[in-house]
């Protein structure tokens, strides 16, 4: 791995400040974290990714995957810096090619999310990131799914986590988040 080269003063970067909130989106009474202000000032987003850098090395993984959508943002570009492959965990039909998947339940209803049956080979150490840790139904899902084609997962991260859903306590797996909303 070749891993980051330092962010200039990272850890002066307050990240929050960065991260807009957006009520009401997308329905009334939701307060919508919107990464596209972190992602569009260069300096905090480097920061950001050193971060994440920091958290994911040290369990050694062979490959990254990111959550449909903006897990991409987070997985892709990391797994770039740190010399790894990035593999898509995707909604259904979205994938070239063969592919397994993995269905679980929502609130009202279910939902499904797949990946090419080939993106894995068993024994392969696969992170998994997303931008936000809320219920952590679909993170979970992602655990069952890259186990499924038998690779081991050391760790799930994500740049934002809402605390007052405890969505870490539905993952079986270390958990790191860079930023904690607890309202």
């Amino acid at each position: 791995m070749t891993g980051l080269s330092p962010a200039p003063a990272a850890a002066e970067f307050d990240l929050k400040a960065h991260i807009r909130g957006v009520p009401d989106f997308p329905k009334p009474g939701i307060l919508f974290y919107d990464i596209s202000t972190l992602l569009r000032h260069g300096p905090a987003w480097k920061a950001a990714m050193h971060r994440l850098a920091d958290v994911v090395k040290p369990h050694r993984p062979t490959l990254l995957a990111g959550i449909e959508s903006r897990g991409f943002l987070m997985a892709a570009p990391l797994a770039l810096e740190l010399g790894l492959g990035f593999i898509m965990l995707r909604k259904p039909r979205k994938l070239p090619g063969e592919t397994i998947g993995y269905d679980y339940a929502l609130e009202y209803g279910t939902d499904r999310i797949e990946m090419q049956a080939d993106a894995v080979r068993p024994g392969d150490r696969v992170v998994l990131l997303d931008d936000l840790l809320a219920t952590g139904g679909t993170m979970a899902a992602g655990i069952h799914l890259l186990r499924k084609a038998g690779a081991e997962v050391p760790l799930a991260a994500a740049l934002i986590e809402l605390t007052f859903l405890n969505g870490r306590a539905r993952l079986d797996v270390p958990v790191e988040t860079l930023v904690a909303y607890d309202d």
